[in-house]
């Protein structure tokens, strides 16, 4: 999982298979709690799977400025950056 694509494609497999989503529902612009309807339980399972995807874990803080399925490619992207 390393460029952005691959994070989104990912994360949108998680979403439908975690919240049965649809599919054509996902895309970068879709707003997890608005479009998606995703709440703070699912937001946490989210993160848990997002740590046993990559073994790293998002801060709480972090997660909480997330709104948009980009939001969270972007926050998952820094995470799995190598430190410079």
């Amino acid at each position: 999982m390393q460029t952005r694509d691959d994070i989104f494609n990912t994360l949108r497999d998680a979403l439908v298979e975690l919240f049965e989503l649809d599919p054509e529902r996902v895309s970068l612009e879709s707003n997890l709690y608005q479009d998606l309807e995703i709440d703070s339980i699912d937001a946490v399972d989210l993160i848990d799977h997002i740590k046993r995807q990559t073994g790293k874990k998002i801060a709480a803080e972090e997660f909480k400025s997330v709104r948009t399925v980009s939001d969270v490619v972007e926050a998952v992207y820094r995470l799995v950056q190598p430190v410079a």
